[in-house]
């Protein structure tokens, strides 16, 4: 049985809730999270809209993480 071992670069994650405080808890979890795989947060890019089925507003996030610099 052969081990490959391969450094994750990069990872993309997508966030949605329909609670600016529950959204942001999500993504500071996966933050912590990824601190183990050494990834850190590259861009952050948001969105709201109106979700009328729940008469809501919903927030959506993506989250781009990058391996750590060495430094």
């Amino acid at each position: 049985m052969e081990f490959i071992l391969d450094r994750m670069e990069t990872k993309i994650e997508w966030f949605q809730a329909y609670d600016l405080h529950a959204i942001e808890r999500q993504i500071n979890e996966q933050i912590e999270n990824n601190k183990a795989l050494l990834l850190d947060v590259h861009a952050i890019s948001h969105h709201v809209v109106f979700d009328p089925n729940a008469g809501k507003m919903l927030y959506s996030a993506v989250v781009h993480f990058k391996a750590k610099s060495a430094v």
